[in-house]
């Protein structure tokens, strides 16, 4: 199914950084230059999980794609060695899921081995997604879930708690109370949601403010604009941070994927109709506009779809993942990247002559996409 996207005239704020992050960007306002996180006291910008949430990394780190749904996964001691290199050059902002392969037990035995750097990481998981588009919503179930995520991250509590799809049968309102008194336990700190619809998100919000939804964004994937769903403007009115996952559109906008082929035996999107062998080359036009812009600042595909989303709203907080210290240290170059109003003009311009065809998830997923749910009987 191919989906237009459309020009949107939304106003945009200045990314707020910190005094060193602009310190350097007024230095090196015009291109990329090489370099390379080693430091490990090194400061990474920060924004807010919404009004009254913590402080994040600015690009935080998707742990989905390091033990599932990708291909292949490395043995425990290479995927500790990359979860060190994020704690040791800043990134603190860690989001994994509980349908996410063995992620969340990954993560529980990397905090065995570093116990006194838990109080470092801002960690997020999610629960209600029993995958291929099934959900269960129910507040039992919002415990269960909750006390097996605890065990597997092995952490005393989770500093942001998301429900990962909505069941629209269960009314909003009594899944967040069910939240509310994991919170209360202390179990959880701050609630989010995932893929959920802008109505929705008001109910949820008017019961216990919610910290952030997290929504597929990116230039390929821009729903979250559209006056149909009216979801980034009702994030900004509410103020609830934008958590974008899949940013760099599953791989796709980085240019490194040239066809299905290169998909690894297991890999999920080989099932995605945007990548399949019909419409994955008439997709390719978007990334290779991209290249050209990206090259003018010395910058990759991925620094520039980054910087991008950064650019777009102060409380989009992008979640990039890999299973590789390389593309990391990339996709964190964005941070050095500075986009104009006129650069992000013509990013959008070049968005908008494009047309994506195929649905991002396959087929039987997308109805738990912008979910409703029936009402709250009185």
């Amino acid at each position: 199914m191919a989906s237009t996207y459309k020009r949107l005239a939304y106003s945009t704020r200045q990314i707020q950084l910190n005094s060193s992050y602009c310190a350097f960007n007024r230095f090196h306002r015009q291109q990329l230059r090489p370099f390379s996180l080693t430091h490990p006291t090194m400061s990474l910008p920060t924004r807010r999980l919404g009004t009254d949430g913590p402080l994040v990394t600015a690009i935080g780190f998707g742990a989905m794609g390091i033990s599932a749904y990708y291909g292949a996964t490395e043995s425990d001691e290479e995927r500790f060695k990359v979860l060190d290199h994020l704690y040791e050059t800043g990134e603190r902002f860690w989001d994994t899921a509980n349908v996410y392969g063995d992620s969340e037990e990954l993560i529980g035995k990397w905090f065995d081995r570093n116990p006194e750097k838990r109080k470092d990481i801002v960690l997020a998981t999610k629960w209600g997604n029993l995958g291929g588009g099934k959900v269960r919503n129910d507040p039992e179930y919002a415990k269960e879930c909750a006390e097996t995520s605890l065990k597997r991250l092995r952490t005393d509590y989770i500093d942001l708690y998301y429900v990962h799809r909505v069941d629209s049968s269960v009314p909003i309102e009594n899944t967040v109370k069910a939240m509310v008194e994991l919170k209360n336990k202390g179990w959880v700190r701050h609630l989010g949601l995932s893929e959920v619809s802008a109505a929705t998100l008001r109910r949820a919000h008017a019961v216990h403010p919610i910290a952030a939804v997290q929504m597929e964004y990116s230039p390929f994937a821009l729903e979250i604009e559209l006056p149909e769903t009216n979801m980034l403007k009702t994030c900004q009115e509410l103020g609830v941070a934008v958590v974008a996952y899949s940013p760099l559109g599953r791989g796709f906008l980085t240019g490194q994927i040239k066809s299905p082929e290169d998909f690894e035996e297991g890999d999920f999107r080989i099932d995605i109709p945007r990548f399949s062998p019909e419409n994955f080359p008439k997709n390719l036009e978007l990334v290779a506009t991209l290249k050209e812009i990206a090259a003018r600042h010395n910058a990759t595909n991925s620094q520039l779809v980054l910087a991008w989303l950064l650019k777009q709203w102060d409380m989009v907080i992008p979640i990039p993942g890999t299973k590789r210290i390389k593309y990391y240290d990339e996709n964190m170059g964005a941070l050095r990247l500075s986009i104009s109003d006129e650069e992000n003009e013509e990013i959008r311009k070049a968005i908008n002559k494009t047309t994506i065809i195929g649905d991002r998830y396959p087929p039987g997923w997308s109805a738990s996409l912008f979910t409703d749910t029936v009402p709250l009987k009185e």
